[in-house]
């Protein structure tokens, strides 16, 4: 059997994910203006909603567009975004809520639940495609991660814009525009690896937790949990180069000291450093995964050997 896959762009015509990224970012601008200029609080669902599914969508039409193949629907993908996000989302609060409390460990709870839901996610809402390809797998947990993700972002916007002296449009601002940067490097790219580990090793129309499988499970697990860890370990790293003896003493008793000026320079700088290094690994990690499920095809499928 061979596999069909649809690459063409019409002639003379913007890439449709960048034309709607620039829209939306336009939409988007404006919206914070009005309501900068009128005061109209009623458009901050809009900007919120804005915010959060401009750059996921996008992303997730340039995936499509890129990397899709003829049992994968746009119709597939949009209920992968939309019913795979929210499932997704929703057993992971579920989940946190009643199995994780403050630890050390508490990031590599959080990747261990969160990865485990957007899997059974995509199993759910891809359970009936007649045919399981590597390619379907990536470009498919990319779908249900980056509808997760807009979901999430969701959730943090509207948390941003509360505060004890009302609406903080600054905190959604800043909230919005660092999960939007980041968006391409976080949920999508880890279930893509894992959905196309597992499409992979699918046989016979149903899926198995193979040994790869679940070690490819532990692995994106423990990116997402490098990822929120980042702050913390930028944190570490801070005080161990640039920490005084007062600030010592009062982390030995249990504060956290006020930083200097410098110290949250050097803050944020090894935080994005703690960001970039765990991107990296999972761009990585996307690329071996690719060439060795392209390598191995299984026996119902052939694919193309593109790089992502």
């Amino acid at each position: 059997m061979t596999l069909t896959v649809h690459r063409t762009r019409p002639p003379g015509r913007r890439r449709p994910w960048a034309r709607l990224l620039l829209t939306g970012l336009a939409l988007w601008i404006a919206c914070l203006v009005v309501i900068l200029l009128t005061g109209n609080v009623n458009l901050v669902p809009t900007l919120i909603l804005l915010g959060s599914f401009v750059v996921p969508v996008a992303v997730m039409m340039w995936v499509y567009q890129r990397w899709h193949d003829r049992h994968l629907t746009a119709e597939l993908l949009v209920s992968a975004f939309i019913g795979g996000g929210i499932l997704g989302i929703l057993a992971a609060s579920l989940l946190e809520a009643y199995l994780l409390h403050p630890s050390p460990g508490l990031f590599l709870g959080v990747g261990l639940i969160e990865e485990a839901a957007k899997l059974g996610a995509l199993i759910v809402v891809t359970r009936h495609l007649p045919y399981r390809h590597a390619r379907d797998g990536f470009v498919a947990g990319a779908a249900v991660g980056l509808g997760f993700a807009a979901f999430e972002t969701a959730g943090y916007a509207f948390n941003a814009v509360l505060t004890v002296q009302g609406l903080s449009l600054s905190a959604l601002v800043q909230t919005e525009l660092v999960r939007g940067i980041l968006t391409p490097f976080g949920h999508g790219l880890w279930t893509a690896i894992l959905g196309g580990v597992l499409f992979h090793y699918a046989r016979d129309g149903r899926f198995r937790l193979t040994g790869r499988v679940v070690l490819t499970y532990l692995l994106v697990s423990v990116l997402h949990a490098l990822w929120d860890y980042s702050h913390s370990i930028a944190l570490a790293l801070t005080f161990v180069f640039t920490g005084t003896p007062w600030q010592y003493e009062l982390l030995s008793r249990g504060y956290l000291p006020q930083p200097t000026a410098e110290q949250t320079e050097i803050f944020t700088i090894l935080s994005l450093l703690s960001l970039a290094v765990v991107a990296l690994l999972g761009l990585i990690t996307l690329r071996v995964a690719w060439r060795r499920t392209s390598a191995g095809t299984p026996q119902h499928s052939s694919a193309r050997k593109d790089s992502p």
